[in-house]
């Protein structure tokens, strides 16, 4: 069925109505633009009014309809779209590769990629709100402008900025997944070009790790393959959900079979409960920032009864001697050195049990009452993950964490869990592993420039620590800042009063731009920056509050998915071409081109360093930039370059498959890698394309062995925060975290625009327990409002060269410690799938940020922030226009199955 509506240029179909693509559509692969596991996805391309028939002869699927099946090759109309073409309407269809052998076999996919064609610009839906051309804010008001004007008018104040305030006041808040060509241009500007240390990426102030713990043990956060979830007998997964923002990692890889599931997080999401259902689920619904405690009583209890894989730790563990190999006696100058070798948190076995046993808080009824957990339930998940069995054979367990782990309590957490990972056995071999799940794709490909040494920022002894962007804006450091694809405010803590301060230094600096009078606007800025105000720039595809509507100078469109020709990994680490396959809208352009434009006017092309044809050039440049690291695709542009093929269209000719990085190369042929770590790896006749790596096949330590750390849970730089946070019972608080759903993703800058899933999630919502909601009045469709009035703030410049100097009492001692308030709104859902005391907040969403009620204090080990620890008192403000009509939004509980 088609429509051929003369009098909509764009024949946009009805909901009943799905073309077919004829026999002759353009076929081409891409891959879900989403979640961290990118599902394969074709595309079908045809121009409107040259639909295919209903035979299987008659159109590109070779499919006869109605097919009458559930599952095949048919699109819904959440993956039909209208788009424009080499200026031509065209239809497209995006349905799932049921061909491809990685993945999402058999067509499996989330309903966030199921309707990922809806996000195709179609000026005829909510996409026309997407960003179309160059704009300054003029008279407050955001202008069209020509890309010359705009690139002119930035390059003329940051060579300003730089030259007199120098290049930390010019800054870059960037994503980190949106693409290698993206990231590697982005990188090569600020950190090479610039030189500047001012860089953080979109989830966090610092440009530092995630999971900090699993680097200094030596296990790469993304080590493991799919395939390990599926051949893993125990999953024990803490902070996440893998059904909820990892859909068919859950569904198509860990589901099946007889597995057991352990989830460690405040919420019982739907994963929990199906696994509970089945009669193969443990719920461990602990209270926030805890799960050191909770790791350091399940190693207690495997120690205490030997359950321990001695073969294991007998081989991969490093002994006392190897943990400080390969270093002199020098100062540890690297935050990796100094807290795996100097003595706070360093182990090997035998020291490592007398630290376990030493514990107080490990003992399993302390532990219970810490965590708030079921002594028995703790028992429970200790034999599953490590108790042999009859015949001595041992569980093949598995460790995955995400951000319910690591952004609480972030370096005890990653430490403590890896610790118990590795004492069972777990690390590197098939259906053994730990690791990340994920939450953006990998498509972080840095171009180096060495400007980190630069930051302000010090561990105890003056040791280097990344620079904290957020604190640097906050002091009024940053006279420049390029903002591409985050939204800053929201997704960072004490949103409140980071939005407060970027507005006093923006929109409300008295020197604002009233003509589009080039050397005006430079007089104009350059009084803003030397009155101590910034200058923004913002690069991004949908207006977003505040920072592209109410705070940018200059406001950049960009193209995205679908709209060039892109490249990046998934959390397997396997490389595929994205592929263009539509015009982008109006005059946006990709990212890497408009770095490109300024790096010119800037003057740093001089040697042509920056003359990029096409998006290929990039990939290919960048290859030697990544060499080193696990992303390492460098072997496949040697063998296109040797082939006569470009970089970018021999990794097309492996569709929706890719390979999976590091790529090695023997007997001429590309050969991917399953797992990092893995002995197995070690093959003695592979060509010299590339450097070997330990890594490949040992642990990413100088002996190759893993590193055993401890966690203290009374060490100051955490027992003194964690202190200073707990919400405080005689105000009525309660703890506040964050989480992703299923149907939402990110801030839902795409969903949004989308009817089949913002009729689900019109508004965020908080989930609220009945009892915390019945003292409080609230009832599922309420507005509520949550406040904390005691928001903390690190402010100042310490340099720690003193320990104490990094820790909460002594900032707080030392004038580095602001008090604010923070608030936000939600929609109540008041369900008994959360624990009592925690309520969860949306994420990230720029409606209701939920970050403005948690503490902009990060972690003094690692410089991460503490995302999952805000508090708050909830407040009924009235009913919402959804409590009572049913088909607006729907209050079912999550922890249905």
């Amino acid at each position: 069925m088609s429509t051929n509506d003369k009098s909509n240029p764009y024949g946009v179909a009805t909901a009943e109505q799905v073309p077919l693509p004829p026999k002759n559509a353009d076929v081409l692969t891409t891959a879900c633009d989403y979640c961290t596991i990118a599902c394969g996805y074709k595309v079908y391309r045809w121009p409107v009014g040259k639909d295919g028939g209903m035979k299987a002869s008659q159109n590109a699927y070779g499919v006869d309809f109605p097919t009458g099946q559930m599952m095949g090759k048919w699109a819904s109309p959440s993956q039909h779209n209208i788009v424009s073409h080499n200026g031509k309407p065209h239809h497209v269809v995006v349905i799932p590769d049921f061909d491809t052998k990685a993945v999402n076999m058999g067509g499996n996919h989330s309903i966030r990629g199921g309707t990922i064609a809806q996000k195709c610009f179609n000026p005829e839906n909510r996409t026309r709100e997407r960003l179309q051309h160059p704009m300054i804010r003029v008279n407050g008001k955001l202008t069209p402008v020509s890309w010359d004007l705009a690139t002119d008018v930035m390059a003329d104040i940051s060579k300003y900025v730089i030259k007199k305030h120098g290049e930390h006041a010019w800054a870059i808040k960037m994503y980190s997944y949106q693409y290698f060509e993206n990231t590697y241009a982005i990188t090569k500007l600020g950190m090479t070009s610039i030189g500047t240390p001012a860089i953080a990426p979109h989830d966090k102030c610092s440009n530092t790790n995630d999971a900090t713990g699993l680097d200094d043990v030596g296990i790469d956060s993304f080590a493991a393959s799919y395939k390990d979830w599926a051949d893993c007998e125990v999953a024990f997964l803490s902070g996440v959900d893998p059904y909820e923002t990892k859909t068919t990692l859950f569904t198509t890889w860990m589901m099946p079979g007889d597995k057991k599931f352990i989830f460690v997080t405040p919420h019982k999401t739907m994963g929990a409960a199906w696994a509970e259902k089945e009669g193969r689920g443990l719920w461990l619904g602990i209270i926030p920032g805890t799960d050191s405690v909770l790791h350091m009583a399940l190693a207690r209890i495997v120690i205490e009864n030997g359950w321990q894989d001695q073969e294991f730790i007998d081989t991969w563990i490093a002994n006392s001697w190897e943990v400080d190999s390969g270093y002199g006696r020098g100062t540890r100058n690297t935050g990796w050195q100094w807290r795996t070798t100097w003595g706070t948190w360093q182990s090997d076995w035998e020291d490592y049990k007398k630290f376990i046993l030493s514990q107080e808080e490990s003992k399993l009824d302390v532990a219970a009452k810490i965590t708030g957990l079921n002594p028995a339930d703790i028992q429970k998940a200790a034999e599953w993950i490590a108790k042999p069995r009859a015949d001595g054979s041992r569980p093949k367990t598995s460790f995955m964490l995400e951000k319910g782990n690591y952004w609480s309590n972030n370096y005890m957490n990653t430490t403590s869990l890896a610790s118990l990972g590795l004492i069972c056995g777990a690390g590197n071999r098939p259906g053994r592993v730990i690791s990340r799940g994920g939450g953006h794709q990998r498509g972080m490909m840095g171009a180096g420039g060495g400007s980190g040494w630069l930051s302000p920022e010090k561990y105890p002894g003056r040791r280097k620590k990344s620079f904290n962007l957020d604190r640097w804006v906050m002091n009024g450091e940053v006279k420049f800042a390029w903002v591409f694809g985050t939204t800053w405010t929201s997704s960072m803590m004490a949103s409140n009063e980071l939005e407060r301060r970027m507005a006093e230094l923006t929109s409300g600096n008295p020197h604002q731009i009233r003509s589009l009078d080039r050397q005006a606007i430079f007089e104009t800025l350059k009084k803003r920056v030397d009155n101590g105000g910034m200058v923004m720039v913002d690069s991004d595809i949908y207006p977003v509050r505040p920072v592209g509507t109410d705070f940018a100078d200059i406001v950049l469109p960009a193209a995205t998915w679908g709209e060039d020709n892109f490249t990046r990994c998934n959390s397997e680490r396997r490389l595929r071409l994205y592929s263009k396959f539509y015009d982008a809208p109006g005059e946006a352009k990709p990212d890497w081109w408009a770095v490109q434009q300024f790096a010119k006017k800037m003057g740093f092309d001089a040697d042509g360093s920056y003359g990029w044809k096409d998006s290929n050039d990039i990939f290919e440049e960048a290859a030697r930039f990544g060499r080193n690291g696990v992303l390492n695709y460098h072997p496949l542009v040697v063998k296109a370059k040797a082939d006569g093929v470009k970089g970018q269209e021999l990794l097309r000719s492996y569709g929706t498959d890719g390979i999976q990085t590091p790529i090695r190369m023997k007997d001429n042929k590309l050969i991917g890698t399953q797992r990092l770590h893995d002995p197995a790896n070690d093959w003695e006749d592979i060509e010299s394309v590339e450097v070997k790596r330990n890594w490949l096949y040992a642990f990413n330590t100088h002996s190759g062995k893993a590193i055993l750390l401890k966690s203290p849970w009374g060490f100051k730089g955490w027992s003194q925060f964690y202190a200073a946070v707990q919400p405080r019972k005689e105000k009525g608080e309660i703890w506040i975290t964050n989480g992703r759903l299923n149907e939402m993703w990110q801030s839902g800058f795409d969903d949004n625009r989308k009817p089949y899933l913002s009729q689900r999630w019109p508004f965020p919502a908080i989930i609220i327990h009945p009892n915390d909601a019945k003292r409080a009045g609230i009832e599922s469709g309420d507005w509520v409002e949550i406040v904390n009035d005691a928001v903390y703030v690190q402010v100042g410049e310490p340099i720690g060269v003193q320990e104490d100097d990094l820790f909460f009492d002594t900032l707080m001692k030392n004038g580095h410690i602001k008090t604010t308030v923070g608030k936000f709104k939600a929609v109540a859902l008041v369900s008994d799938e959360i624990r009592e005391g925690v309520a969860k907040a949306g994420f990230n969403d720029p409606r209701s940020q939920g970050n403005a009620v948690v503490h902009a204090v990060p972690d003094p080990v690692t410089n991460n922030y503490r995302y999952k620890l805000g508090r708050g008192v909830l407040r009924k403000v009235g009913e919402s226009e959804y409590k009572h009509a049913f088909n607006l939004m729907s209050f079912k509980p999550r922890n249905i199955a």
